[in-house]
């Protein structure tokens, strides 16, 4: 069961939550989790909007340009330690993260791509735009820290790799029940 919900009312916690680790769904060859704490609610061209940040070695970023559309699956307490460990430390090309991590799957309203019922309060976004970073424009300080060019590509961490910015038109909300 799924209830509907006004976005702008749970603005705050979104925003909140973000830092300690969200998840950012993606479907195609298999469901992918992959736990983010960069993103942003917004607005953009007149529609409400999240958008996500992956890194180019990402499976994540391969699915997301593959399909068009991704979930965010935002916890209403504390995130799940192991959900964390999981879906943060470890690639989907190598393991099956739904059930590793023991996630329970609720189908979407619109966009294809499955919530998590353990992180109920759900976005389900459609991808309008997205952009790779030029990593020459930003700060001194945060290139150096953000993207340390001695490691490794596959880091899950921390990488050299820059980004991909997802604008997802966010075209359903609620909270799996």
């Amino acid at each position: 069961m799924k209830e509907k919900i006004n976005l702008t009312d749970y603005a705050q916690q979104i925003t909140e939550a973000l830092p300690h680790g969200i998840l950012l769904n993606t479907s195609g060859q298999k469901h992918n989790a992959m736990v983010i704490g960069w993103g942003g609610l917004g607005t953009c061209w007149s529609v409400p909007t999240f958008t996500v940040y992956v890194r180019e070695n990402r499976y994540t970023k391969s699915q997301l340009d593959r399909t068009g559309a991704f979930t965010v699956s935002i916890p209403l307490g504390k995130p799940d330690a192991k959900i964390t460990r999981i879906c943060g430390s470890q690639s989907g090309r190598n393991i099956d993260k739904v059930a590793e991590a023991g996630l329970t799957l609720a189908d979407a309203d619109k966009n294809g791509v499955p919530g998590v019922k353990e992180y109920p309060l759900t976005l389900e976004c459609k991808i309008l735009y997205s952009q790779r970073q030029d990593l020459s424009r930003l700060p001194k300080d945060i290139f150096e820290k953000m993207y340390p060019q001695d490691v490794d590509g596959s880091n899950p961490m921390a990488n050299r790799d820059p980004h991909t910015a997802y604008i997802g038109e966010i075209v359903s909300a609620y909270i799996i029940k």
